[in-house]
């Protein structure tokens, strides 16, 4: 039993789905659970309606008929075949749709969230089930939200691996294919559907690894594998062949966006290996993340992380900035969802460098204010390099003005002004 995971530049259009069957075919596994992700870029697409949802419903209804259009565009390249089943099953997903925005109440923005954007993945799989089936490669279409099972923590739910791993024992062969969605999942008590946060199908993928003991893991992109830097921003990028569990976790933890951070986990516990290939160049080699050395080849890693604020603070009275003060400062962090890259502090005074994705920074800085000298910059750059050489750390940094850097053995970070 082997697991593919198929993220939504995959799928993103007919040829895509096409060449998931290329995939499926060229690889020739028999006994597979495949992930997709929602077609292209319809996750965003779906936030759109949530965000009509709470607008007193303006532009909703458009939101739906631009999503609806861009899927029968697919099915209809697919399925030249106007009387397939798949039609009437993508209708009945946007006839569920359509009847909750109409009938929900409800003003709990998470909550309406997951039963939304849920309907990406619902749709993807469908298509790419039928699809299959076409193409005379036999599937089972799994509902995943009866299988991995939640708390009510919408947006970022936490799974509940017990019942997870038997409901999975139970609805999932071991034998065959096995078609379903990443990212979703149900909470116990009342089977909303719920989402286990962005980029959480490759956390699917491993989840099923966990529970079926899978042999490995393969999630299929369109890089060749893992990369040692973003080559958006790197002119020169080399191709990891190898990563250690420990050394992958670490990117992850830093925010290298290849490999989720809860994916690799799981599969470290039972030592599951996870490969990182090119859906164009399926017989490539690609990256393998699993035991052994830490980095074949032993290279730099850079990871970038734009439009960030670096947050110091020092007392008013010049005293020590004690276990007190600084866990005020945590408690606010969390309250105002500021995701912390990096911490820095001295006798009399404490820098932290956060990413303001909710924008509460306004309200952040008043409640530090009333107990803090309060410095900020906005708009910084967070650079993180392990395994660095001093001539890498000196080329970053020219014509730049260096905020904050902290260096440990492996790892250097840098808060830079451009």
């Amino acid at each position: 039993m082997k697991i593919f995971k198929f993220g939504g530049a995959s799928v993103k259009d007919a040829e895509g789905v096409k060449n998931l069957v290329t995939v499926l075919k060229t690889t020739n596994e028999k006994n597979l659970v495949v992930v997709v992700s929602a077609m292209g870029k319809m996750t965003n697409a779906f936030e759109e309606v949530v965000k009509a949802y709470f607008s007193e419903k303006k532009g909703m209804e458009a939101a739906v008929s631009g999503i609806y259009d861009y899927h029968m565009a697919i099915i209809s390249e697919l399925f030249p075949n106007k009387s397939h089943e798949v039609y009437t099953k993508v209708n009945e997903w946007f006839a569920e749709l359509k009847a909750f925005l109409k009938s929900s109440k409800s003003n709990n923005h998470a909550y309406v969230y997951d039963q939304v954007v849920s309907f990406g993945e619902l749709l993807s799989t469908t298509i790419v089930s039928a699809y299959l089936s076409e193409e005379n490669i036999q599937n089972t279409f799994l509902d995943v939200r009866n299988c991995i099972k939640t708390d009510a923590g919408y947006r970022d739910a936490k799974v509940d691996w017990e019942q997870t791993k038997e409901a999975i024992e139970e609805r999932v062969s071991k034998k065959g294919i096995t078609i379903t969605q990443g990212f979703l999942g149900s909470e116990g008590s009342n089977n909303f559907t719920t989402t286990l946060g962005r980029e959480g199908s490759d956390y699917t993928a491993a989840i099923f690894a966990y529970c079926l003991n899978a042999e490995s893991v393969t999630i299929w992109k369109d890089v060749p594998g893992v990369l040692n830097a973003d080559p958006r921003y790197f002119q020169k990028t080399t191709l990891l062949n190898h990563i250690s569990y420990r050394e992958a976790i670490e990117l992850a933890f830093y925010g290298a966006s290849v490999i989720h951070p809860k994916t690799l986990q799981p599969l470290q516990r039972k030592e599951i290996p996870l490969f990182v290939k090119s859906f164009l160049h399926p017989l490539d080699s690609g990256t393998c993340v699993g035991k052994g050395v830490t980095l074949d080849p032993q290279t730099s890693c850079f990871i970038l992380k734009k439009n960030q604020v670096l947050i110091s603070l020092s007392s008013l009275d010049f005293s020590f900035m004690m276990e007190d003060n600084i866990g005020d400062v945590f408690k606010w962090l969390h309250q105002y969802k500021m995701k912390v890259e990096l911490i820095q502090n001295s006798a009399i005074s404490f820098s932290v460098c956060v990413d303001n994705k909710f924008d509460n920074l306004e309200p952040l800085l008043a409640k530090l204010r009333s107990t803090f000298k309060v410095k900020w910059n906005e708009g910084v750059t967070l650079f993180t390099v392990r395994h660095s050489q001093p001539s890498e750390i000196k080329a970053l940094t020219q014509n730049k003005s260096v905020l904050l850097k902290q260096e440990s053995r492996e790892t250097v970070q840098l808060v830079v002004q451009e």
